[in-house]
C-alpha cells in the first residue's frame, strides 16, 4: 500500500492568505478607532450638556454667571465672586469647574472633554442693549447689577456664526451666514475636538480661539474641506432662556 502524500502551502498560497488576514485586521482596527472617536464625540456632548446645565444651577443658585477661569485659577472663576471678569474683553476663557461643581477635571483643576482638551467658556461682561433706564456693568456676572438694571438689558456681544468666511471681530458679515443674533446669547461654552488647540489650520476653528467675541459653530469637516478641518462643538445659554430660569426660581425680578 502506498503512503499518502500531503502537499503544504506553497508560498503563493501563504501570501494570499496573510494577505486577507492582514485587510481583515485592518478592516477591524479601523472599525474599533471609528467606535472609539464616536464615544469621545458623544461623551464630549454629554459634558457640554452637563456644563451648561450646571451653568444654569450656579445662576439659579448665585444671581448670576460665573466668570471664566484664567489659566492661572486653578479652575476657578476669576475674580473669585464674579463682578469684572478677569479675562475680559479677551473671549478665550476657561470652563470654571471647581465653581461650578464640573466633576471630570485635569491635574490642575479644569474641566476637559473626552480627549483631555480643557472645556473652553465665554460670557458677556459689559457691553449691553435696550436697557430700559441706566444701567451700570458687568451685567450677567454680577447679582446685585443684573437686579437693580432689570430684564429689559440684553447682551450685545457674543455672536454665533455659520463659517468663518467673511466674519468681522464683532458680526458675522452676511445676515444668512448668523446663527444667532448679537442680542440672545450671554455665554457658551465649547470643545476644541479631537485636534484640539492646534487644530488643522482651518480658518473656522481658528475663529474659536482668536479672543474676540465671534464664534462658529457647524457640523465637522474634514481637512480637504473649504474652510480646513472642523471638529468642535459647542453649546450656549440665551437671554431669553437664563431670565426664564432666574424667573421660576425667584431670583428675578
Amino acid at each position: 500500500m502506498t503512503p499518502s502524500r500531503f502537499r503544504g502551502f506553497t508560498l503563493t498560497e501563504l501570501a494570499v492568505v496573510l494577505t486577507i488576514v492582514g485587510l481583515l485586521l485592518l478592516s477591524l482596527m479601523y472599525t474599533l478607532s471609528a467606535q472609539t472617536e464616536q464615544r469621545n464625540f458623544e461623551e464630549t456632548r454629554r459634558r457640554l450638556e452637563a456644563a451648561r446645565e450646571l451653568l444654569l444651577g450656579f445662576a439659579i443658585a448665585h444671581g448670576r454667571l460665573p466668570c471664566p477661569a484664567s489659566s492661572t485659577s486653578a479652575g476657578d472663576e476669576a475674580p473669585l465672586g464674579g463682578g469684572a471678569c478677569t479675562v475680559f474683553p479677551n473671549h478665550n476663557g476657561l470652563l470654571p469647574a471647581r465653581t461650578i461643581g464640573f466633576q471630570i477635571v485635569d491635574a490642575e483643576g479644569y474641566a476637559v472633554d473626552a480627549w483631555n482638551n480643557r472645556l473652553r467658556y465665554a460670557v458677556v461682561n459689559s457691553p449691553l442693549a435696550a436697557c430700559a433706564a441706566a444701567s451700570t456693568t458687568p451685567h450677567f456676572t454680577d447679582a446685585a447689577t443684573l437686579k437693580a438694571n432689570g430684564m429689559t438689558c440684553l447682551p450685545n456681544e457674543l455672536v454665533v456664526c455659520k463659517s468663518a468666511t467673511a466674519i468681522t471681530a464683532t458680526t458675522c458679515g452676511p445676515a444668512l451666514n448668523a446663527l444667532t443674533n448679537q442680542t440672545a446669547v450671554v455665554t457658551l461654552v465649547f470643545s476644541l475636538g479631537k485636534n484640539g488647540s492646534a487644530g488643522a489650520g482651518g480658518i473656522d476653528e481658528a475663529a474659536n480661539l482668536n479672543g474676540d467675541a465671534v464664534f462658529v459653530w457647524h457640523t465637522p469637516t474634514p481637512a480637504a474641506a473649504g474652510n480646513g478641518e472642523f471638529d468642535d462643538q459647542m453649546h450656549w445659554i440665551t437671554v431669553g432662556e437664563l431670565y426664564g430660569k432666574l424667573i421660576a426660581a425667584g431670583v428675578l425680578p
